[in-house]
């Protein structure tokens, strides 16, 4: 397994980390490249891996009826994937699907947990951030049952926009509709709609982030009540 080196660190959570207690966790991890739309994580299979996002990000989606699904969390490199790991659970809650594709560190589950033994920081860190992804869990429901499909949207843009770390990245109507749990027709009015307001562009499943401002303020209260969370707790802008 290749050593990775001590800097820089793209991903947040090991950047916070001790220089000792990071350097001893990327020794054990590998650099993937993540595909668009690859499955990482079944719903209730077991977690074989850990991902430190560093330029990929990754959807949370828990089943409904038949085929469709929702999305109940958007990972980047602000955080990882495979957090329940620390509550003692090597269950996935979720469907975890990478929605951007990039880069990722790997370790594996028995690795991780040896680390996370031995690493106090790592600990303190990790249930931090636990706590800011329940969070955003609950603010996602809530978002979902109380709000329009626009804003909804607008707030997903953001999300995305924040861990694409690129003004354009790409996205079918299809796979919105999908994870955002409404039907096709809803998300091409609404995303016509940020278009004529000149907020954003579409095309052939680009996306092109033309006013944050403008896009922000046609979000639902949701998107800066977890951006000040991610800020309060874990001090990521």
């Amino acid at each position: 397994m290749p050593s990775i080196p001590a800097a820089p660190v793209a991903n947040r959570l090991l950047a916070a980390l001790p220089d000792n207690d990071r350097q001893h966790l990327l020794e054990h991890c590998e650099p993937v490249e993540l595909a668009f739309c690859q499955v990482l994580y079944l719903t209730g299979a077991r977690i074989p891996h850990v991902y430190f996002p560093t330029s990929s990000f990754i959807s949370l989606v828990t089943p409904t009826d038949g085929d469709t699904g929702l999305e109940v969390g958007l990972i980047g490199n602000e955080g990882m994937l495979g957090i329940t790991l620390i509550l003692g659970v090597d269950i996935a809650p979720f469907q975890a699907l990478v929605q951007g594709a990039g880069s990722a560190l790997r370790i594996g589950t028995p690795l991780f947990m040896r680390e996370l033994a031995r690493s106090g920081a790592l600990q303190t860190g990790l249930k931090r951030y636990l706590y800011v992804s329940m969070s955003q869990l609950a603010q996602t429901a809530a978002c979902n049952r109380y709000h329009q499909v626009e804003p909804r949207l607008a707030r997903w843009l953001l999300m995305t926009h924040d861990r694409a770390h690129a003004d354009t990245f790409h996205v079918t109507h299809i796979f919105l509709a999908y994870i955002l749990g409404v039907r096709r027709v809803g998300i091409t009015k609404a995303a016509l709609s940020l278009q004529e307001q000149k907020l954003i562009r579409y095309r052939r499943g680009d996306i092109t982030i033309l006013d944050r401002r403008g896009l922000e303020a046609a979000a639902c209260g949701c998107y800066k009540t977890e951006r000040e969370t991610y800020e309060r707790i874990l001090g990521c802008k």
